[in-house]
């Protein structure tokens, strides 16, 4: 059984696999976007390649393939993904049950992710007892200079609750993710529902498999 780590003073959600079970429909998406521009690729591919990048970087990454990809690309794709999200995106099960025991614990938390805002409000935004909850703790990589895996997302996101970086606890599922928790200086439990933890525990993360094991592993 995974240990708890040392008591947090803030907790920091990625967003897409953490909070909200996005990636499935984003991924289908990407895959259908990109064999249409020939590059032909499935979604799971797409996972493995890609998970916790972002957009632009997928287009660099075809881009550096010999594909030539439109100069709207990254628009028209992301157009796209929010359609598809927009017809219903779940929530990651339990992850209202955390943010409940960390209200009672008395412990403040918020969301960094490498997606825009617009996706966030797509996602989170159908449920607005959701949002209002995360109201003014929703961040984004178009707040900071750079996305992760740059610590710049985690470190704004610890000053915006004025928690010191190294007594927060990043909750991640990619490796890029757990990469910006690193270099921030803050400890990372890697949630992988799936199994594949060996992504998540090559960057420093303690993998778990059921958000129902997240209050314990926080010491709540």
């Amino acid at each position: 059984m995974t240990r708890p780590l040392p008591r947090p003073a803030a907790v920091l959600f990625d967003c897409d696999g953490v909070i909200v079970d996005s990636e499935p429909i984003t991924d289908r998406v990407i895959a259908r976007n990109l064999s249409r521009h020939g590059y032909p690729v499935t979604p799971d591919q797409v996972s493995a390649l890609f998970v916790g990048g972002t957009i632009a970087g997928i287009a660099a990454h075809v881009h550096r393939q010999g594909i030539a990809l439109p100069e709207t690309w990254v628009e028209d794709v992301y157009d796209e993904m929010f359609a598809a999200l927009a017809r219903g995106t779940p929530l990651v099960a339990g992850v209202g049950d955390v943010f409940d025991a960390l209200d009672r614990a008395g412990i403040p938390y918020a969301v960094g992710s490498n997606g825009p805002h617009r996706k966030m409000q797509v996602t989170l935004g159908q449920r607005p007892a959701m949002m209002q909850r995360l109201q003014g703790r929703i961040f984004s990589r178009e707040d900071v200079a750079r996305p992760k895996p740059a610590p710049d997302l985690y470190l704004h996101a610890a000053r915006a609750l004025n928690v010191p970086p190294g007594a927060c606890i990043v909750v991640e599922d990619s490796a890029t993710g757990a990469r910006a928790a690193a270099a921030a200086g803050m400890a990372c439990l890697g949630y992988a529902p799936h199994g594949r933890i060996e992504h998540l525990a090559s960057e420093g993360a303690t993998p778990f498999s059921d958000m129902a094991d997240l209050p314990r592993l926080l010491g709540l």
